[in-house]
């Protein structure tokens, strides 16, 4: 992939016009021909440019595609449910495939063409800045505990004084448990608000017929992004909202 300019890349003599909305990512808006199309499947994933194309995504840590039509059945529906009084596995900002012996390379998280849009965010921000923003955005009272405060004594200066990943899993297993135990589900919700601020997340709204490719694998944890379903506002108790639905895949392993 050979990228032109700031505006423009060029794979297997297709130009593809990209913007970069935010401060980190690279959005793809489909072939500059204006033919839309399955342009994933039939060009950026095509078994001659796959690997350059995976080699992007690991590069930018998050790249977007619009404006893409696709029939392919390797997606499967992205489930979990919210209710006003519990938070789903899903909004908690997580890898995927955490159960697995493998995590996949590269999680794409699609809005298909549908009659309904999609009103919730989905959140994505680097897995080390999403831990200090975890540490930061921590309420007074939740503080006290010794081994949560040792952590924000030596993440919150540098993270290079934690330098295994295994003890950032821990630090964000240790800030996530102790959230979901002693806030109440709209408290955690606005303290995952503020978490997504500071991270500087990526939650622009979806748009029909957008995947978004995100790696989230690699021997460096650090070149990884996270992602979680992020309500914008407040629920009410009798809320009842229509909302869009996603599918994903993992990429790399699945396209």
């Amino acid at each position: 992939m050979t990228l032109i300019s700031d505006a423009w890349i060029r794979l297997g003599g297709v130009e593809f016009p990209v913007s970069r909305p935010h401060a980190f990512g690279l959005v793809i808006d489909g072939p500059a021909s204006g033919a839309s199309g399955d342009y994933l499947h039939d060009l950026l994933l095509k078994a001659e440019h796959r690997t350059e194309f995976l080699d992007l995504i690991d590069k930018e840590g998050l790249v977007v595609c619009k404006n893409l039509q696709t029939e392919a059945d390797s997606y499967r529906k992205v489930r979990g449910k919210s209710s006003f009084g519990k938070l789903s596995q899903a909004e908690y900002y997580h890898h995927d495939g955490c159960s697995c012996p493998v995590k996949p390379r590269v999680v794409e998280i699609r809005l298909p063409y549908q009659k309904v849009a999609r009103q919730v965010a989905t959140a994505v921000a680097p897995f080390p800045a999403v831990i200090q923003a975890m540490l930061n955005a921590l309420p007074q009272r939740l503080t006290s505990d010794a081994e949560v405060q040792q952590f924000r004594e030596r993440f919150l200066v540098d993270v290079d004084q934690v330098p295994h990943a295994q003890t950032w899993d821990r630090i964000q297993g240790k800030v996530t448990r102790l959230v979901r135990h002693e806030m109440d589900a709209e408290s955690c919700r606005s303290y995952f608000r503020e978490v997504d601020q500071l991270a500087n997340a990526y939650v622009l709204p979806w748009e029909m017929g957008e995947s978004r490719l995100m790696v989230n694998s690699v021997q460096d944890l650090t070149k990884t992004m996270q992602h979680r379903r992020a309500y914008q506002k407040p629920r009410q108790s009798d809320e009842v909202t229509s909302n869009g639905s996603l599918v994903k895949r993992w990429t790399a392993e699945e396209a």
